[in-house]
């Protein structure tokens, strides 16, 4: 089998490299080989590389950059996705997809089910809604990942900045009253890898799936966390864990909105595949083993 991954320079693109491996023949152009903005390029580069899986990892994720550049957003996370789907459902393949939990409202405090209703917050939660509509609408077989709070041991992100900060200062102020399940990139690729096979033979039907760990915690429980488990792993932090100071999103202001309520419910994919996602705690352990490691 040849697949084609999008994406596949970023956090869960290179996750993705290491795992669909063992599924065939995987082909991950670069930026410099693919120009994923352009329409014409990548129509070309389908008909070159003629899949039998396509699995899209590029995303525009600069959540507040979004808002500044909605037209480029919306080129990667709404126009991409509606033409891979379009290219899938004509050539009769797969389609693998990611979303977010930022395609919801964000209020309340129950876990988000992929029926619940969508209203997002900012141009980067609409733009990836769009996508994901594309592709339903598209009738081609699919998978679409709804996940959160994505970190991995490489590339820019949460855990890494927090690591960084951690042995620059002494106290710092984190948000508390964002509510979610930090992800990372390896148990996506992990969990991807082995829905696809199912997805290919029938026995999961194609929709809507989120993908995350058990359990939940706002970004300054999830900082804590870190330096906890980062101090235990043997890391020397300046960092002082009094010193971590819990504040609510209005002392944060950003240009995009966040959602307060990002926690998903994994019930679905679970029954789908006959499978228990792991606690967040646990998951984190690994990544900050991988990272210290490094």
């Amino acid at each position: 089998m040849k697949i084609l991954l999008l994406g596949g320079s970023g956090q869960v693109g290179f996750e993705l490299r290491r795992t669909l491996v063992l599924l065939g023949e995987v082909d991950a152009p670069n930026r410099h080989e693919l120009d994923l903005g352009d329409a014409r390029a990548v129509s070309g580069y389908l008909e070159q590389s003629r899949p039998d899986l396509i699995v899209n990892a590029a995303a525009w994720t600069a959540v507040d950059k979004a808002e500044e550049s909605r037209d480029a957003a919306y080129q990667l996370n709404a126009a991409l996705p509606e033409q891979l789907a379009g290219y899938a459902s004509q050539h009769h393949i797969a389609l693998v997809h990611y979303s977010t939990d930022y395609v919801y409202p964000g209020d309340g405090d129950e876990a988000w089910r992929e029926d619940s209703p969508t209203e997002p917050l900012s141009v980067y939660g609409a733009s990836k809604l769009a996508g994901d509509r594309a592709i339903q609408s598209s009738g081609c077989s699919h998978l679409v990942f709804r996940t959160s709070w994505v970190y991995a041991a490489r590339g820019h992100n949460f855990m890494k900045t927090m690591l960084r900060l951690g042995h620059e200062r002494d106290a710092l102020k984190i948000v508390d009253d964002q509510i979610g399940a930090p992800t990372p990139a390896r148990l996506i690729a992990q969990v991807s890898t082995l829905a696809i096979p199912p997805l290919l033979s029938a026995r999961l039907g194609s929709g809507i799936y989120h993908l995350a760990p058990r359990g939940e915690t706002s970004w300054h429980g999830f900082a804590s966390e870190i330096f906890h488990q980062a101090e235990g792993q043997g890391e020397s932090l300046m960092i002082n864990p009094a010193q971590v100071v819990g504040i609510p999103t209005v002392e944060y202001p950003t240009p995009a909105a966040r959602p307060l309520n990002s926690r998903l419910s994994v019930e679905k994919l679970e029954q789908a595949l006959g499978i228990k996602m792991p606690e967040w705690r646990t998951q984190l352990a690994l990544t900050l083993e991988e990272h210290i490691s490094r």
